[in-house]
């Protein structure tokens, strides 16, 4: 089986599931301007290691994250193992900067884990290959490292193959310690143009030694889903070992679904915030998406072929912040009754409709009606293709029905809604059965 196939095989949950929960939380939660505070603002790392010293999640709760994230329609999740300040949340034998020695002396992972396996969820993790902690990881010059323009550090020398074996004893730790993990999201590959010339200057494929831990992760978990950051190419005929299972666009919408050079679907998965930022900050009500954005962006991914991960940031106390919270458990009303228009479901073979997306899974399309219309709903080239139509919320019956002024699109259905406005304002669906 080549990897093509065995991509295919791998991927038939994820591609089923369609909607998953990122969680971006560590000691960047404390400063509360985001995970990307220590190098956006040059912190020293004796400085930073004060979160450190404070971090003390008293009210971290796995089981509420776990129950909200299946109540807002999810079916996996993606936590933050390891972001770019080098600070672990799992109990990792090489390392002392983990959770297990900040005042909390927990092993926040393997709760993690726990807590979302007993809701049925799949459990994913996130790795970064960068580190600002470790001594190996290189400092001057490095396009992200917050010490970049340190003059201190200017000719310093570093075992780069020390923190390669670091990091790969690491994910084997993840994938050892914690029994079956469904998914693994690497971040990320880069150039780093001021260090041309040097090993350093792509942070890319081999520099990460990534055909020896793709192949020491399927070794352990052979089900695996994987990300493409590791920086393979994805879309050759046969791609790169370390392409990863699925491609990763990041809060930017693809104009279209992801394919390889012959046209052939590749799996991939919009990730998004909630707000402006991954980690927690002190946000504002008016800079959260709104439910309705969110539902849309969703169904557009699903319209593409694609997944969407959306994220939430935990506070320095261990909890979801209250305006997250708010708009998942719309999210998941509205998924509640229209669910089935997203799980298995992908791109249809129709053009995108005027008033807003459909999505298919077989014979069952599903019209996702966004924009208020004066009159008829046209459903363009479905004239005498459609055996049933429905509300999927409840069932009800939607009469077709051509009216006066629609001769003049003979190939096209008319679907005639009996209220003013739509069942839902959010997103009225549909079920169209269509003929066999």
């Amino acid at each position: 089986m080549g990897l093509f196939e065995e991509r295919a095989r791998r991927t038939e949950w994820f591609l089923d599931a369609r909607f998953g929960m990122f969680i971006h939380w560590g000691l960047y939660s404390i400063p509360a301007r985001g995970e990307w505070v220590k190098s956006a603002e040059k912190i020293p790392t004796e400085v930073y290691d004060q979160y450190f010293e404070e971090f003390n999640p008293v009210r971290y709760n796995p089981k509420e994250w776990a129950k909200l994230a299946k109540e807002a329609g999810m079916k996996y999740a993606v936590l933050t193992t390891k972001h770019h300040d080098g600070f672990c949340l799992f109990d990792s034998a090489y390392t002392d900067y983990k959770s297990t020695n900040t005042k909390c002396k927990r092993d926040l992972v393997k709760e993690y884990v726990d807590a979302f396996r007993e809701e049925g969820l799949k459990v994913g993790f996130y790795y970064s290959l960068l580190d600002w902690h470790h001594e190996d990881y290189p400092h001057y010059g490095d396009n992200q490292h917050p010490m970049r323009e340190e003059e201190s550090f200017k000719g310093a020398g570093h075992n780069w193959k020390n923190y390669v074996e670091y990091f790969h004893n690491q994910v084997r730790e993840l994938l050892t310690n914690y029994g079956k993990i469904d998914l693994m999201w690497f971040d990320f590959s880069y150039e780093n143009k001021n260090l041309a010339g040097t090993e350093f200057e792509h942070m890319s494929g081999e520099t990460w030694g990534a055909k020896k831990l793709i192949t020491m992760m399927r070794e352990l978990q052979p089900d695996i889903v994987i990300d493409n950051r590791l920086g393979g190419d994805a879309r050759k005929p046969e791609p790169d070992l370390h392409a990863g299972d699925f491609v990763s666009p990041e809060c930017m919408m693809p104009a279209g679904e992801a394919v390889d050079v012959l046209g052939r679907s590749i799996p991939w998965e919009l990730c998004l915030t909630l707000n402006e930022n991954w980690g927690y900050a002190k946000n504002k009500p008016w800079e959260y998406k709104t439910t309705e954005n969110v539902i849309h962006m969703l169904v557009e991914c699903v319209s593409k072929n694609g997944n969407m991960l959306i994220n939430v940031g935990p506070n320095a106390k261990g909890e979801i912040p209250k305006e997250s919270i708010r708009i998942l458990k719309e999210i998941g009303e509205w998924m509640r009754v229209n669910s089935d228009s997203i799980y298995g479901c992908g791109k249809s073979e129709l053009e995108k409709p005027e008033w807003g997306r459909y999505t298919q899974k077989g014979n069952i399309l599903y019209a996702h009606i966004y924009d208020r219309r004066v009159g008829s709903f046209r459903l363009g080239g479905l004239e005498g293709r459609i055996k049933k139509a429905r509300i999927l919320e409840d069932g009800a019956e939607v009469r077709l029905e051509k009216p006066w002024n629609g001769l003049d699109y003979p190939k096209d259905a008319f679907v005639q809604l009996e209220i003013a406005g739509l069942y839902d304002e959010k997103d009225t669906v549909l079920e169209l059965e269509l003929q066999s």
